[in-house]
């Protein structure tokens, strides 16, 4: 009996070891690793974070770091590649010995990291990728995600839309053809026929990645007059495609919806006229209702446009989310350790229902690592001062209630869902205003 007892007790302990983990000794540097594409057309979203990310670690080292150790940040080109990203993410984690790893933007990425991240035991942050398959088909330990993920952003765009446009009969699809583009229609298809289903979709494109032309699919639009063109395109896909559906003529004859457009909104400039739908992924926005005149916000949106000679868009709201996660993880940890440095187990440990805000809102991880993020969504006008488009009739919907529950899958989910949930979610209005 004897044995059995402390072999039962050697294997509670071992299940529960950051329980009794001593303290870590104190560092010199609080080492982090972040991927983002630093080159090629994905890097419109990366090198935006990589300078927001130094601007904020330069700011928190000034202010003492992450209790009282400075960061420091080693960046890696997610644009080299998959093969040369894992094994960079390798060297980082096993030869320099990085505290934490922010990785990645690429969902594709984020699918092959996670188990990665498992397998090495490292603390890392999925800070920018949209695919919602990591925490409903996997469950991790060392895995967290600092934002939300496909299924709100989908969600909250539909809200939006039947809030917006309810009478509309008809929508075609012009999203790219790899995984994203695929995945995000279906989420946002279930969750559209769900809750209308008398609606028609009259045509599914999927032009390949980064064609130059959509003359194609612009002329059939024209055609089909759809009332929605939806596209969840990105980056330089994206921009050629409203561009040349204004030249030709569609703007003016369907609604644009495009919930990654806030990334594009300067870039296209005067090329996305007023009325089209466009999401933030988050409540992402340089002229956000609730903390634009906010000091420190307002001060942060002109310094980064001086460094970058752009307004921060979704990609610097992510990595603000990140830095800030790490920084409370840390700072939980502590105090639980009674003020001494913890282990990474413990600051793992300390990720459980861990609050924090970035830019923007408040954002919870919740007990299966996925982040809660309420979603701001817009219509698009023009206003004398800026040469792009703002903006206007904004909807700020709830993330709990938009997020899949824990131990659903997505679809299953919203195939659930009735008329009546457009009624039921929390939604909080804005206008434009200077």
């Amino acid at each position: 009996m004897k044995r059995t007892f402390l072999g039962s007790m050697a294997g509670a302990i071992s299940l529960t070891l950051s329980s009794f983990a001593v303290a870590a000794e104190k560092p010199a540097e609080l080492q982090i690793g972040i991927t983002a594409f630093l080159s090629g057309p994905a890097s419109v979203f990366g090198e935006p974070a990589k300078a927001a990310a130094e601007m904020m670690i330069e700011s928190m080292n000034r202010s003492g770091g992450i209790g009282g150790v400075p960061v420091k940040a080693y960046f890696v080109d997610e644009g080299a590649g998959g093969e040369a990203l894992l094994a960079e993410y390798r060297r980082l984690v096993q030869n320099v010995r990085v505290d934490a790893m922010f990785a990645s933007i690429s969902s594709g990425n984020c699918n092959k990291i996670a188990p990665l991240a498992e397998d090495l035991k490292v603390l890392n942050f999925m800070w920018d990728c949209g695919t919602q398959r990591i925490f409903e088909e996997n469950r991790y330990r060392y895995v967290f995600r600092t934002q939300a993920n496909a299924t709100p952003e989908m969600l909250s765009t539909v809200l939006y839309l039947l809030k917006k446009k309810p009478d509309f009969k008809t929508i075609a699809v012009v999203n790219q053809d790899y995984a994203w583009g695929r995945d995000s229609w279906a989420i946002f298809s279930t969750a559209l026929k769900a809750m209308k289903p008398d609606v028609k979709v009259v045509a599914e494109f999927f032009p390949k990645f980064g064609s130059p032309d959509y003359s194609t699919e612009i002329s059939r639009l024209q055609a089909l007059r759809p009332d929605i063109v939806f596209s969840t395109s990105w980056g330089g896909d994206l921009d050629t495609f409203v561009r040349q559906a204004s030249q030709r003529g569609l703007t003016r004859t369907s609604t644009l919806v495009l919930p990654l457009a806030e990334s594009s909104l300067q870039r296209l400039g005067k090329d996305l006229p007023a009325g089209h739908i466009v999401g933030a992924r988050g409540d992402h926005y340089f002229l956000h209702p609730e903390k634009k005149k906010d000091p420190k916000f307002a001060a942060f949106m002109n310094a980064f446009k001086k460094k970058t000679g752009a307004y921060p868009i979704y990609p610097v709201f992510h990595i603000s989310q990140a830095l800030n996660a790490l920084k409370a993880a840390y700072e939980k940890a502590i105090a639980a350790n009674d003020g001494r440095w913890p282990n990474r187990e413990q600051v793992v440990d300390a990720m459980a229902g861990l609050t924090f805000a970035g830019l923007g809102r408040e954002v919870r991880i919740r007990k299966d690592g996925q982040g809660v993020e309420d979603q701001l969504l817009g219509t698009t006008i023009h206003v004398d001062g800026y040469n792009f488009a703002l903006l206007d009739d904004m909807m700020m919907f709830d993330g709990d209630q938009i997020t899949t529950p824990v131990g659903m899958k997505s679809i299953k989910w919203l195939s659930s869902l009735t008329r009546g949930f457009l009624r039921k979610v929390k939604v909080e209005t804005f206008s434009h205003s200077p």
